[in-house]
């Protein structure tokens, strides 16, 4: 089994907060690899993170990480905001309330945010197994009185 670069969990916090979690899709970069996908980079030697996906209302996506130049870690991710809302200003609001979740992302479990994440009426719930050379999760939003609105799947860890 490899072993956790030391500074992997702390990269990753780093680069989640200054992508989607801090700017959203205004860290898309001009060009993506991939035709119609949205790709956010952050980069602090020896490290390179790159998360690509496809989707809005429900989308796919994949972070890695790089070190020196040499894919060392990822993650994948599929889920989105309940098919019946169909509102955009909801859906906003929903991912919004989610970047806010995500910026509070927990050092010791650098996947998506923290453990459990409350504000504005709506908890942000986040069940994970593992460590960070091998993890899956599920992430979820719903209303203070329990109504679902949005649900994540995801996995990953260290590739050998």
């Amino acid at each position: 089994m490899p072993s956790v670069p030391h500074d992997l969990a702390a990269f990753l916090v780093e680069a989640k907060r200054r992508t989607y979690a801090g700017l959203d899709d205004d860290a898309t970069v001009a060009r993506p690899v991939l035709a119609g996908s949205k790709q956010l980079e952050h980069r602090a030697a020896p490290y390179a993170y790159r998360d690509i996906y496809f989707g809005m209302g429900f989308f796919v996506g994949q972070e890695t990480v790089s070190r020196d130049d040499r894919v060392i870690w990822s993650m994948s991710y599929s889920g989105g905001v309940r098919a019946e809302i169909t509102d955009r200003d909801t859906l906003l609001v929903i991912y919004k309330f989610l970047r806010q979740a995500l910026s509070a992302i927990d050092p010791e479990e650098p996947y998506r945010g923290p453990r459990r994440f409350e504000q504005a009426g709506m908890v942000y719930r986040n069940e994970i197994e593992g460590s960070l050379d091998r993890f899956h999760g599920v992430e979820t939003i719903a209303r203070q009185d329990g109504a679902p609105l949005y649900e994540l799947h995801y996995g990953g860890g260290l590739l050998r």
